[in-house]
């Protein structure tokens, strides 16, 4: 927002130069983003009238130029702008004075002619940047004036940065508040007072958008001149305030809008026709706005319209049909109040910012509008004339916002600034502010006023002492106190192990975002028990993911697509599922993989990735935890998105702790991918327990090999193998190694033959001959004991 410093400290004593007053802003939380210093060192300019303009005899551009300028002799000046004409007062630089650019003003003869002085443009004044022709000055200054006295110079206009909390500053009225509160001093704001009314103009108003638009108000103005000029003073505040004058009317508007905060339209009355109605568009209606361009609306935008066509944009934009004119003569003042939910991201929609989207959006205190509109009716009555209606409008008391108290409490007030305040100064602090101030047993009940409404909680309390105490006030403190370190048991691994052993594996880490696309779920079918977002920033992060994997096949799908025939890719994070109280947050490993088994060499023949080595890379995360006896492997339960021929259950303890295989060809069609992709789904903490490190003494005793081959089913697995020999040779099996498997011709339907090696080993003799048959007769006996095994012929 940018303001007039002059116009602030007519509103509010400011015990301060400019420099202090602009780290003042800063400090309290009003960032100064910028100040430019107007209308400096401007001695010897002072205000001239035009007495009479001849056009010069050798220039057809040029106009000889008698300029009153108040010491009774009019001097004679030459001038091309094209506005200069006989009654015209405007700035005259007299013989020695210094514009602001420098420029140093003489006697000069322009075509022959002598010129003592030189009339001038706001721009080369340096108090605006308007070049088009001399700047005009009121007809009711004295010529003689000095031009600094005449129009308030020199000035500063300051622009500062507001946060989105604190549009009680987007008005000269709580930013003059705020100032008096840091300086300890008050402020003279104008109370508006109820204008006569005259006229019987009358409009009905009818609320049809609820909650939207609690409160409409307005008043037909009748008879105003339209050959009425805004005032030098209110277009110089406006022109500070980075606003241009267009015409009284507009003026007035934009001028109160600056002043109090509250955004206000007019509306060319004689083009109305019945009844104002606040309501939604319908879908697809359009409305041509004031700068010209039509736009289409649907429902979620808010409309003012009568009994035949849309206006205007609520909180936005009028329509260039109903807009005042350079004729008008009647005009409807409209001052509302708008629910920011109803207005917020609107204007960004159509590609526009306007001055009332970015109040309205933020907030606009609901007491506001009455106040403005006879604060706008008095200025318009005053500047154009004609006479004002009645107050009209409507409202929905029930939906308008009402400030409750808020509890400050002293000690927390005292932990979080880390000092303590005296309780009169905070009392004041908070009274300065507007504040209703109520002493309790712990602290203080303050109620805001209807314009701080961002006040709501006991941490706005915090701040607003902090801000006008003072932040530089509040000491620093280093963090002091011993910081307790996490564990770090050797028992149980970190994840950044595992990810370094998968880095090992030739894998790339990845990290997805934690949102997904609620249909890519359905088409996993993993979107029972999801996590939805209230308020998601787009419909593809609609759903926090329940799964690693579906983020992780779409790295993958993207990466193919872009020429990376082999990706393997890994993910360590959370995933989230719904539950009764709260969502359920869990660690997960996931893998994917696609392509060539190896990188391209010359070593080694190309060859596509199948689930050995998938199951390789799996188990040799699961070695990490050191118990190799805890692992297993069915195909058992598995779930809908992988193959069930080409897949498998990773458990732990006979508990499931994760999922191996191949992406189902029917998931794999709908996400476009025609390549084998090779995924795992791990749960994280049954992955980090591990079992802690054994000395163990090595024997100094030869081992004995023997090979023994079986027949049994198929549906028998090498793990269940494993594990019936290893329970039956005990400690003296030191290794059991699979050399062969068959399945065919001379085997039985749905029979195999695996082939092993047995290696036997003791810590304390050496194994006999007699010793290692006793082991391979009793490993045969507990093979076709549990395993309906055979032996081989």
């Amino acid at each position: 927002m940018k303001f007039s410093e002059n116009w602030l400290r007519q509103l509010v004593e400011i015990p301060a130069d400019r420099a202090t007053l602009v780290h003042r802003l800063t400090m309290a939380g009003l960032e100064v983003d910028d100040v430019s210093v107007i209308g400096e060192n401007l001695e010897g300019v002072v205000v001239g009238e035009i007495v009479s303009a001849e056009p010069h005899p050798d220039a057809d551009r040029l106009k000889l130029c008698m300029v009153d300028a108040g010491d009774g002799s009019p001097v004679q000046i030459v001038c091309g702008a094209p506005n200069a004409r006989m009654g015209l007062k405007a700035p005259l630089a007299r013989i020695g004075a210094t514009l602001p650019g420098g420029m140093k003003i003489k006697k000069a003869r322009l075509r022959g002619v002598e010129s003592s002085g030189m009339l001038c443009s706001a721009r080369e004044l340096g108090v605006d940047a308007d070049a088009s022709g001399l700047m005009e000055l009121d007809a009711d200054i004295e010529p003689g004036t000095p031009l600094a006295e005449a129009l308030g110079l020199p000035d500063a206009s300051i622009e500062i940065g507001l946060t989105p909390n604190r549009p009680d500053c987007l008005g000269m009225w709580g930013l003059a508040r705020d100032v008096a509160a840091q300086f300890g001093t008050s402020a003279s704001l104008p109370e508006p007072e109820s204008v006569s009314v005259s006229g019987d103009g009358r409009r009905e108003v009818i609320l049809e958008a609820g909650a939207d638009c609690p409160r409409y108000l307005g008043r037909i103005v009748e008879g105003i001149d339209p050959a009425a000029s805004t005032p030098a003073w209110m277009a110089a505040r406006l022109r500070r305030a980075g606003l241009r004058p267009i015409s009284v009317v507009v003026d007035v508007t934009n001028y109160i809008m600056l002043e109090t905060g509250q955004p206000l339209h007019a509306f060319d009355n004689d083009t109305l026709q019945g009844a104002l109605h606040v309501r939604h568009a319908t879908a697809d209606e359009t409305l041509v706005l004031l700068d010209g361009s039509e736009v289409k609306l649907d429902p979620e935008f808010l409309l003012i319209a009568d009994d035949a066509r849309a206006l205007a944009v609520a909180g936005i934009m009028g329509g260039k049909d109903s807009s005042v004119t350079g004729s008008t003569r009647n005009v409807f003042l409209e001052s509302a109040h708008f629910a920011p939910t109803a207005i917020s991201g609107r204007a960004r929609k159509l590609g526009l910012h306007t001055d009332a989207s970015h109040r309205f959006e933020r907030g606009v205190d609901p007491e506001l509008p009455a106040r403005a509109l006879e604060r706008a009716s008095a200025l318009l009555l005053d500047i154009a004339g004609g006479s004002a209606g009645p107050l009209l409008g409507a409202e929905r008391k029930a939906d308008l916002k009402v400030t409750g108290p808020v509890i400050l409490r002293r000690q927390r007030l005292e932990r979080v600034l880390g000092l303590a305040i005296e309780d009169a100064v905070v009392s004041r602090a908070l009274t300065a502010l507007g504040l209703e101030v109520e002493h309790t047993q712990t602290g203080w009940r303050a109620t805001p006023p209807s314009f701080r409404f961002d006040i709501e909680r006991e941490e706005d309390l915090i701040e607003e002492v902090a801000r006008i105490h003072g932040y530089e006030h509040i000491p620093t403190h280093a963090p002091s106190g011993e910081l307790a370190l996490e564990p770090d048991p050797e028992a149980r691994l970190k994840p950044l192990d595992l990810a370094k052993q998968l880095v090992a594996r030739d894998y790339q880490e990845a990290l997805c975002m934690a949102f997904v696309r609620a249909d890519l779920l359905a088409d996993w079918s993993l979107d029972a028990g999801t996590v939805p977002l209230s308020n998601p920033l787009s419909a593809d992060l609609a759903v926090m993911r329940p799964s690693l994997l579906p983020g992780l096949v779409e790295a993958l799908r993207h990466n193919r697509a872009r020429q990376q025939a082999r990706v393997r890719l890994f993910e360590v994070g959370n995933v989230f599922r719904a539950d009764a109280e709260a969502p359920v947050q869990t660690m997960q490993l996931a893998l994917v993989a696609s392509g060539a088994a190896h990188a391209e060499q010359w070593g080694e023949p190309s060859r596509a990735m199948d689930f050995h080595d998938l199951k390789g890379d799996v188990e040799s995360v699961l070695a990490m935890c050191a118990q190799p006896q805890a692992w297993q492997f069915d195909t058992r339960e598995l779930p809908g998105w992988l193959h069930p021929g080409r897949s498998a259950r990773v458990m732990r303890d006979d508990a499931p702790a994760g999922y191996m295989g191949v992406l189902h060809p029917a998931i794999a069609a709908v996400l476009d991918l025609d390549h084998d992709i090779w995924v795992a789904a791990l749960d994280l903490a049954q992955l980090l327990p591990r079992a802690m490190p054994e000395a163990r003494v090595i024997s100094r005793y030869p081992g004995v090999r023997r090979d023994l081959a079986v027949e049994l089913p198929e549906t028998v697995s090498w793990g269940q193998v494993k594990a019936c020999v290893q329970n039956a040779l005990g400690a003296q099996l030191a290794q059991l190694v699979l050399f062969d498997r068959y399945s065919g011709e001379g085997l039985g339907n749905a029979r195999k033959s695996l082939a092993m090696g047995l290696i036997l080993q003791d810590a304390s003799r050496t194994l006999t001959d007699r010793d290692a048959d006793q082991c391979v007769a009793d490993a045969l006996a507990a093979l076709e004991r549990d395993c309906m095994a055979q032996l081989r012929g």
